[in-house]
């Protein structure tokens, strides 16, 4: 595996694959490596002829600095995770080499970006877009992969590669979880004991929930959940939202859509876990 930590050296390394007509996956990551990000890894080496996985923890999707300063930093076990998974190029820059002038620009990609992380993380979708970009720019994928927990992530950045029409394929993947349930993340390691034993139960209510919505209504369905959780310790849901798996809108009943999602995010105790579970589709 070959660690290359400048744009100049990666486009050299990326110009050579495509000269050599080589498919490339490109796995963008923030660092932090667990099973969850493994298993992109593990899916694009069976895709692609060659692999490129970039460990960068953008700033500017953090609209909590605090949530940046507190975010895992594991440089060396992240290497030497993606040497195991067999990656072809590990491509960790610094701040300065991705943002060596602020990047002033700014998507309009519409509603997809306006509800639940848009609304509660203002800017944050903006900042995925620019570094999102840049790495397409930088690496010319012919697949890129991400997980499903990022499910509304993965909605803007399809949107962002229509609008500035990237030639690549969005390979989704299923979300990764621990064997209580828990859906891996980064975040989970600053998790208190305590918290950590009672965080399983969002997903084990989605997962109850999906029988709950056989005999009842939309809101009645959504309400439940959020009581539910919000009976735990620790736990407080900072929103869930039912909605159509495409625009991401939410809806009012359950015959509004072939295609129904339920997202949501929940404070378990200081750390911000979200999940998703399909409804319909």
């Amino acid at each position: 595996m070959k660690i290359i930590n400048t744009v100049s050296e990666l486009r050299k390394a990326v110009d050579a694959f495509v000269q050599n007509h080589r498919t490339i996956g490109l796995v963008p990551t923030m660092g932090a490596l667990h099973e969850g990000h493994k298993s992109l890894v593990e899916r694009a080496r069976r895709e692609n002829d060659v692999v490129v996985v970039s460990v960068f923890l953008n700033p500017t999707q953090f609209n909590n600095q605090d949530d940046l300063r507190t975010y895992p930093r594991t440089a060396t076990a992240d290497a030497a995770l993606l040497e195991s998974c067999g990656v072809d190029v590990a491509f960790m820059p610094t701040v300065d080499e991705i943002y060596p002038e602020p990047d002033t620009r700014v998507f309009d990609l519409g509603p997809v970006t306006q509800v639940m992380e848009g609304a509660y993380r203002p800017g944050h979708f903006n900042g995925v877009c620019q570094i999102v970009s840049k790495l397409f720019d930088f690496v010319k994928p012919t697949r890129a992969y991400f997980g499903e927990k990022d499910f509304q992530q993965i909605a803007v950045i399809r949107a962002m590669v229509a609008q500035l029409g990237f030639d690549l394929d969005i390979v989704t993947c299923p979300c990764i979880r621990e064997d209580d349930g828990l859906a891996k993340s980064s975040r989970n390691v600053r998790l208190t004991p305590l918290v950590r034993k009672i965080a399983p139960n969002i997903y084990g209510t989605l997962k109850r929930s999906l029988d709950f919505a056989q005999d009842h209504s939309l809101q009645q369905t959504h309400d439940w959940v959020v009581d539910t959780i919000n009976a735990f310790p620790e736990m407080d849901v900072e929103y869930f939202s039912i909605c159509d798996g495409t625009t991401l809108q939410p809806l009012e009943n359950w015959d509004d859509s072939d295609d129904v999602v339920g997202c949501i995010t929940v404070y378990c105790g200081d750390v911000r876990e979200i999940d998703n579970i399909r409804y319909k589709g």
